[in-house]
Order: structure tokens, then sequence, then C-alpha cells
């Protein structure tokens, strides 16, 4: 099958010797090898390649301009030191599933393409789903045009060094009119397939997610001189911040992560002046989430006051649930279940994905591939060749299904 020489030939790029781990962030060198490589691909099979306004890769099989294109893909960057299968197993799976519908003879009775949506895990720029974003008006060019990494690069400079046009983003509701469904398959990022002994799930919903900025005040001063009863260290209310959160989250049934922090002046021997954290909350619903992010800002302000430090906490990006579509759902799960008396499982996920932006505007769906480690965003991030290759057949199943109809 295609999808082994793919995925050995896309394995090494951004890949850290260190950590095992992948570091593909958007508009650096290893994107650019991944993008390379994406239009390497589509031109082998003789695909359109095209890179749209908000640089999203295409590839086209027919006219899309006709209308109801069915569309495949996912994205080829990474988080920091993420694993391999994350979004590139995706859009690997949409080539090999291309050639496994060719080898069937599949007469193809309505456009067909393959994306890679650029900037999805928002690890440079702090914003997940830039591109999809962007196309389905979810971000608006000024907010876009003030991305900024942890360097200073603004996204527009970012791109235009890349060779690619800031000043040509924005929504894109054409391009979208015309796709009739969009299905992604990407690895679980859990173990519901592991306990369940299944290769392959259909996503139910996304459940709704957002990330908090908590930006604790206080003064800096001397470590080893400044007495503890005199210090205004703002470092101790994040610490019992974080705990809160753990809290909160394990009451309500929901996740809640402090997983990023900036300390200033960040010194061994000084007290610090500023620490700045970034909640990651998750929940089943949009009720539960709120219970939870306001315990934790409670707390934070609670803590905050008792060692007379300053708290801001600002809301930088929120998704709602999302629900994916239903019909669509119902008619892969009857298609990848024809040839077996077994139910195809439905899954909700906590992880955010280009299928949930372009919900609201397209007919979506999902596939997970089964991840025996329950590991994700980390070197640990595992699928087996069995169960990748039962992804790809799966999907040029569905895919196989939506263009005969």
């Amino acid at each position: 099958m295609s999808f082994h020489r793919m995925w050995a030939e896309l394995l090494p790029v951004g890949r850290s010797a260190a950590s095992g781990g992948y570091r593909r962030y958007a508009w650096t060198g290893p994107d650019a090898e991944c993008r390379a490589w994406f239009r390497e691909q589509a031109e082998t099979r003789g695909l359109a390649y095209e890179v749209d306004r908000n640089g999203n890769q295409w590839a086209w099989l027919g006219d899309p301009a006709a209308g109801d294109t069915v569309v495949t893909g996912s994205h080829l960057d990474s988080v920091p030191d993420g694993g391999a299968f994350d979004g590139p197993l995706g859009v690997v799976s949409a080539f090999a599933a291309l050639d496994e519908l060719r080898g069937r003879d599949v007469p193809f009775g309505k456009p067909f393409g393959i994306v890679n949506f650029g900037d999805e895990e928002g690890a440079r720029f702090g914003l997940a789903c830039v591109g999809s974003r962007l196309a389905a008006g979810h971000l608006t060019v000024d907010q876009a045009h003030r991305l900024t990494d942890g360097d200073g690069v603004t996204l527009p400079q970012a791109m235009a060094s890349a060779g690619y046009d800031p000043d040509a983003i924005g929504p894109d509701p054409e391009r979208l009119a015309h796709i009739g469904a969009f299905v992604e398959l990407h690895v679980e990022q859990g173990r519901a397939l592991d306990l369940s002994g299944d290769q392959v799930g259909l996503a139910s919903a996304i459940w709704p997610h957002g990330r908090w900025r908590f930006d604790f005040r206080g003064e800096a001063n001397h470590a080893g001189t400044t007495r503890l009863a005199d210090r205004r260290d703002p470092m101790l209310p994040y610490a019992e911040t974080v705990l809160a959160a753990r809290s909160e989250a394990r009451l309500a049934g929901a996740v809640a992560t402090f997983g990023k922090i900036a300390v200033e002046p960040n010194g061994v021997n000084a007290v610090p002046s500023l620490v700045r954290g970034w909640l990651d909350s998750r929940a089943a619903d949009q009720t539960t989430l709120d219970t939870v992010v306001t315990g934790v800002e409670r707390a934070a302000r609670d803590h905050a006051a008792a060692h007379g430090v300053d708290v801001e906490v600002v809301r930088e990006s929120f998704t709602p649930v999302v629900e994916f579509d239903h019909a669509l759902r119902d008619e892969l799960a009857r298609v990848l279940g024809r040839d077996t008396d077994l139910k195809v499982p439905v899954l909700g996920t906590g992880a955010g994905h280009d299928a949930g932006i372009l919900s609201g505007t397209v007919p979506t769906a999902m596939l997970f591939v089964r991840n025996p480690t329950g590991v994700s965003h980390s070197p640990a991030e595992h699928a087996t060749e069995d169960d990748c290759v039962a992804g790809v057949l799966a999907l040029a199943d569905a895919l196989e299904g939506l263009l005969r109809t």
C-alpha cells in the first residue's frame, strides 16, 4: 500500500534528534518541507494543486467549482515535540485512500479534494486552526495580523518570509460553498478504541474548549535579602491556582491544564514580578466548562489577594461545542458497517480540529484510528501499521460511498 512509502518519506521531516518529537511549526523550514511533500504527492497523482489566500494547500481531482465536492485531509504541523500521527496521519491517509479508490476503479461522480490546513496546532502563534478559522471567517484579518510568536515575529512577517502574501488572507466563503462533505481522519487522542477493541471509530462531537491567560503581577525583589513577609510573589498564587484548576476539573468531570508559563525577570535569585500562565480547559458541555473556568478564576483572585498580587484573566480563544453533521455521520456508519454485524463506535472528543471549525459551514465528519498508548501531543503517540491500514480502507470506503451518491 502506498501509505507505507509516503509515511516513511514524511517521518524524518522536523523530527528532533534529542526528544524524538516533532517541531513542525507554521511558516518555518520543516513546515516548508511538509508543504513541498504535499505538492509533490498531488502533482505525482495528476491532481490540480493550489494554495488558497490563507496558505491552505489543496489538491483537486475534477473541478471543485462544480459543487458538492467531497474533501478529505487534515494538517501537517505539530505542537512542540509532538507525535508523528496527529495531523499527518489524516493527510497521508487521504492520498492513500485516493490510490485505493483508483485501484478499485471507483467512478468519481463528484469532484474530489485533499487539503492540508495551515497552522492547525497553534504552536507558534498561540491560536489553533488559523488556516481554517480564516477561511471560515472565524478569525478576522485584523486579529490574524496581531498574532505574534515568542520571538516577536508577527504572522504577516512569518508568511511573507515563507513566500506568501499576508495581505491576501481572509474569509473564503466561495471555496467552502463548493464543498458538499469534509471527512477528516485523525489518530484518536485517548484510549476509547483501545479499550473497546475497535480499530476505527466515528466522531460524534467536539467538546467546548478554550484558552485563558492568567497574568499574576507582583514585585520583583532579591531572593536572598527580602523577608518572606515583605514579598509580593506572583509565583505563589499561580501555583495555588494550578492546584485549584485540577480540583475544579476533577469535581466537574472535565479537564483543565496549565501547560505553559512565562516568568519575569526569570532569574534564579529573583522574586518574580510577573508570572503568566495559560489555562486550557474542556468539558462535555458549556455549563460544565463555565463552572470550571469560573471556579479557577475565582481561586486565582482569592489567592492573588491573599499574597498582595494583582491578577488579570484574558480569554484568548474559545470554541463552542461542535456537533458533527448527523446525516453525514449516520451515512458513514452505514457504509462502514455494511459488511459486518458490528456497529462502528461513535466517540466524543475533547480535542479541537479543522473539521470542527468548518462544521458550521460545511457538513463534516471525522474518523478516528486507534491509539494503543492513549497518548497524544507527545513522541509516545502511536498507531500500529495494521490500524493505519484499517483507517485508510475505512476512509476509502467512506469516500466511495459519498462519491457514488
